[in-house]
């Protein structure tokens, strides 16, 4: 398999693994559960597999948060509630709201979730922490949401790559949003609103890009645009990795699927 399927299969998988940030199903699990407010929620349901990790590691994993933001979340979420409890939490919630979303998921979920489990399990978890905790979780007896467990680690998978990526470029993580937001894919005051930082930090981040050549003013120049497309290949590429051992029937079956559009476009949101 070649990098254009990663991407494709990307494409996929996303909006599959977006319910547990944006369906009111998960949203209101968080609540249930203990977690106080959304972005404790997204922290804690998201870094449940880790364990009780300290704010550094969430900062470190996630990329591109201000650490402040974090840190009015972690570690007091686990205090709130233990990550045993959230992963139980996020999995029926994922489970229930892809039921609701996304109609006819079970027969897709009772084909494809079993092969995409076996791709889960065959690939290699070297230096991609949230993907290889997510593979260690247990594989849940609902066939949906085991769908939605496979799912998201194959995108931790990937968003693990494309971290270290970005770091080997020598950009951190809120240069690395000047930069997407340089490309005209995500206004910055909706970065400033999903990942905290402030104008003046932002500022501060361009100047330091437009010193290396990469923006001008508040557009990516050549230069940007070059390191950005490479960037999103080598994603590409890494995330294709585990492709070898995709089974035939869980390439046809996932990449036929086609989430409904309006839930696409959601999941163009930054905030995960």
């Amino acid at each position: 398999m070649d990098a254009t399927f990663a991407r494709d299969m990307w494409k996929v998988i996303e909006p599959l693994h977006a319910v547990t940030y944006f369906a009111e199903e998960c949203r209101t699990a968080n609540k249930d559960v203990g977690l106080k407010g959304f972005w404790m929620g997204y922290f804690g349901s998201r870094g449940a597999p880790l364990g009780r990790v300290s704010a550094g590691t969430i900062e470190a994993t996630f990329f591109g948060f201000h650490p402040a933001r974090v840190r009015r979340a972690i570690p007091d979420a686990w205090d709130f509630a233990s990550p045993e409890s959230i992963l139980a939490a996020r999995s029926d919630a994922a489970g229930r709201a892809l039921r609701r979303v996304f109609p006819g998921i079970e027969d897709v979920a009772a084909e494809a979730a079993p092969l995409l489990q076996e791709v889960v399990t065959a690939a290699d978890g070297s230096g991609r922490p949230l993907f290889a905790a997510n593979r260690d979780l247990p594989v849940p007896e609902d066939p949906v949401e085991a769908l939605w467990q496979a799912t998201t680690s194959l995108r931790e998978h990937r968003g693990d790559g494309h971290v270290a990526l970005l770091t080997a470029e020598g950009l951190s993580g809120l240069e690395a949003n000047v930069l997407v937001s340089a490309l005209g894919v995500v206004p910055p005051d909706r970065f400033h609103e999903s990942r905290g930082w402030s104008p003046e930090e932002w500022a501060e981040a361009a100047e330091a890009l437009a010193r290396r050549g990469l923006v001008a003013e508040t557009e990516a120049t050549e230069a940007g645009r070059a390191l950005k497309a490479r960037i999103e290949q080598r994603t590409d590429e890494l995330a294709a990795a585990p492709t070898p051992s995709w089974p035939t029937p869980a390439c046809s079956t996932s990449r036929s699927y086609r989430p409904p559009g309006p839930w696409r476009a959601r999941c163009r949101s930054p905030t995960p």
